[in-house]
């Protein structure tokens, strides 16, 4: 039975095991607060009742019998005749006082005694203020109303206020009887709250033993196995059944070393694509046709003297190759890709003058983000070879750049022959372009009427290489109208 329930324990999950710790804490906390607070709670209660009754009885002027024997006398000598006196008014509002003080619920019965002889004190007051005033209009009955003031009005009143006094006096010492009772109560509070303190104290302690030891023994056990995959050892495995989590995470571990296992032979595959990709564009760069025509094109303008263009064309010629050799950088700035494409376009512009303008506006914000050496080089080549050349009249070539949605848009277009829908869709599929990019905009023109195998080539890769850089999302985007021009859209990361 005890090895059932000790393999029972070990298959429960750890965050099963904490919340039980939890509970054989909590709840004896729980508990006592809950008897404290209830107590507490009729103690205060008891305690605002009584505050509250000797607030009111405190309202009820202890000026009264003062006032109101003045306010008597002052009718009886015709003063005041009784409608200007406030003799109706002062009993209606002791009453108030007297009726709202017996609403209370802790009233002792003594003290509600002696409300209910404060009502009948303010009765017969109300019955002599009556007697006065019809002496007073019935007329010659002086001597009567100072009778009856002198041996019943101001007797009644004495006999008011020092029942209300009485009242006051009795109603404080319960105040004082419950202030105690409170005093007594905070003291066994504190003394229960020592002892659960005490108790909690050593359960936390056993529990945080016991719980600590089920989560660290196995966690070792899969240090062991991390450290060694660290190591570059991928053939060990971790076989642990201990808890219902360690368990997932042994597996998950498990999972893990063989999903490294995959990704690296795949990153060897793509590092070897790469690595292809980007020796076979810089063999198709030293392209001996256009070394041969730009040095005939120097040869030419050195024989016409124009010595300024020679240094121009040589220059530019030297900057072309040194970014394409590039110290064996595969990514650069694109501030440096311009640079490239700059030095190229310079060269063809001396060839191709009498067709080919250029504009180059890229935000110089991204001029430091990095991106796949002579990436625009091919596009713009394409544009010129395979756009501009193949329609009449002087074509275009722009550059611009921007940055939106944490991506950035290079675009290249021309305004050259551009490609009919069945070519464009026919290209774009074996690119595989036809992926959307974000906010891409459509009325943006484009590169490049792709027909032959040279622009393909140079297209497909350009996207490979942006793809296995920064991966599936990113890569070239062509629109294309028949006619009018090619945009090639180039997105990159931030």
């Amino acid at each position: 039975m005890s090895k059932s329930l000790g393999r029972r324990y070990r298959n429960t999950s750890l965050a099963t095991r904490i919340r039980f710790s939890y509970l054989l804490i909590i709840l004896p906390i729980i508990a006592l607060m809950g008897v404290g607070l209830y107590t507490l709670n009729m103690q205060n209660k008891r305690y605002d009742e009584l505050i509250e009754a000797v607030d009111l009885a405190s309202q009820f002027s202890l000026d009264f019998k003062k006032d109101f024997d003045y306010e008597t006398y002052l009718v009886i000598v015709e003063s005041k005749t009784f409608e200007e006196s406030k003799l109706r008014e002062m009993l209606n509002d002791a009453s108030s006082v007297v009726d709202n003080l017996g609403e209370s619920a802790n009233i002792s019965k003594d003290n509600r005694s002696m409300l209910d002889d404060i009502r009948k004190y303010l009765r017969n007051l109300g019955t002599y203020t009556d007697r006065i005033e019809a002496n007073l209009a019935e007329g010659e009955k002086y001597e009567e109303n100072m009778e009856i003031w002198e041996n019943d009005v101001q007797i009644v009143t004495y006999l008011v206020r020092e029942t209300i006094l009485q009242f006051i006096y009795y109603e404080l010492q319960d105040l004082r009887q419950s202030r105690a009772e409170m005093n007594a109560f905070y003291t066994r509070l504190f003394s229960y709250g020592a002892l659960a303190a005490a108790i909690v104290t050593l359960l936390v302690i056993i529990l945080s033993y016991v719980i600590s030891q089920s989560i660290t023994k196995p966690v070792r056990e899969l240090s062991k196995v991390t450290e060694k995959v660290a190591r570059g050892d991928l053939s060990v495995r971790a076989e642990l059944d201990t808890g219902a989590e360690i368990g997932v995470l042994s597996t998950t571990l498990n999972d893990m070393i063989d999903r490294i296992n995959a990704l690296l032979n795949q990153v060897r595959t793509e590092q070897e694509s790469l690595r292809t990709a980007e020796l076979e564009l810089l063999q198709s760069q030293i392209n001996p046709h256009f070394l041969y025509n730009t040095l005939d094109t120097i040869v030419w303008l050195a024989e016409a003297g124009d010595m300024s263009k020679v240094v121009d064309m040589v220059g530019s010629l030297s900057d072309f190759f040194r970014t394409s050799l590039g110290q064996g950088r595969d990514v650069v700035t694109i501030e440096d890709e311009l640079k490239h494409v700059i030095s190229y376009l310079k060269i063809q512009q001396v060839r191709y003058q009498d067709i080919l303008e250029y504009s180059v506006d890229v935000p110089h914000e991204i001029y430091t983000s990095s991106i796949p050496k002579i990436t625009l080089q091919p596009l713009v080549e394409n544009a010129l070879y395979h756009g501009i050349k193949n329609k009449r009249g002087k074509g275009r070539i722009t550059v611009t750049g921007k940055v939106e949605s944490g991506c950035i848009y290079l675009y290249v277009e021309d305004n050259g022959i551009g490609m009919t829908e069945e070519r464009l869709k026919e290209l774009s599929d074996k690119l595989g372009t036809t992926k959307s990019f974000v906010a891409l905009d459509s009325a943006t023109p484009s590169v490049a009427n792709t027909s032959d195998k040279d622009a393909m080539f140079g297209l497909s890769n350009v996207d490979e290489r942006i793809r296995l850089k920064f991966g599936s999302r990113y890569g070239i985007h062509i629109d294309s109208v028949y006619g009018e021009g090619t945009t090639v859209t180039l997105l990159l990361p931030v």
